[in-house]
């Protein structure tokens, strides 16, 4: 069916645009251990087993450098180059086989999908990179490969739900990442001060010197 195709496809974009190599590794894992049946269009060779294994070590080498701050910036900005192109062929793998209106709707919108989530992404690891410390880069780099895992668990028997899913979280990390830059803006302008007590408001500067006066 051509629209469980394009939602596969769309599916398979969104995870590579959160890690191009997990999402390789985890799909190529999930064929070669014959968790799917008959794999969509050329999706077959992601099972070789040095697709499988490349894509794991290039995985390995992706959570390592996004442990260290600034690197983890460095890291992500590269990828812009390489998430979304790898999204659309996925997306276009995906569909092969399919009517070529099929094929191209998947190829162009996989790869806005990709575009934009490896934007939101990226706005996030920019925010979590003004910590000096490696435990908020491993606890996204956790939680990222949770979200790819789950995905493509579920893309292959329910590909309607994974790309619901998929557009959700886009949807509120958007959010989340606006947020955060918008307090972390005032932090960094001086007009916010944590409050004295637990149960008083968060202080800007003017208030804050209105209080000392």
């Amino acid at each position: 069916m051509d629209s469980a195709l394009i939602a596969q496809a769309l599916t398979l974009a969104y995870a590579s645009g959160i890690s191009a190599y997990a999402t390789v590794a985890i799909a190529g894992l999930a064929i070669r251990l014959g968790w799917v049946a008959t794999p969509p269009g050329g999706l077959e060779l992601l099972g070789n087993e040095w697709v499988i294994g490349i894509a794991l070590l290039l995985y390995v080498a992706e959570f390592i450098a996004t442990l260290v701050p600034g690197v983890a910036s460095a890291w992500e900005t590269f990828h812009s180059l390489i998430r979304p192109p790898v999204a659309a062929a996925l997306a276009a793998a995906t569909t092969l086989g399919a009517a070529p209106i099929v094929i191209v709707l998947a190829t162009v919108l996989g790869g806005g999908v990709s575009v934009a989530t490896h934007a939101t992404k990226l706005g996030l690891r920019y925010a979590i990179d003004t910590s000096p410390e490696p435990l908020t880069n491993g606890v996204a780099n956790v939680g990222e490969l949770g979200v790819i895992a789950l995905l493509v668990a579920f893309v292959w028997q329910h590909p309607f739900l994974s790309l619901f899913i998929a557009i959700v979280l886009l949807i509120v990390l958007a959010i989340v990442v606006r947020l955060i830059w918008k307090a972390l803006r005032a932090v960094f302008s001086g007009r916010w001060m944590p409050a004295c007590g637990l149960l008083q408001d968060a202080r800007t500067s003017d208030r804050w010197e209105a209080v000392e006066e």
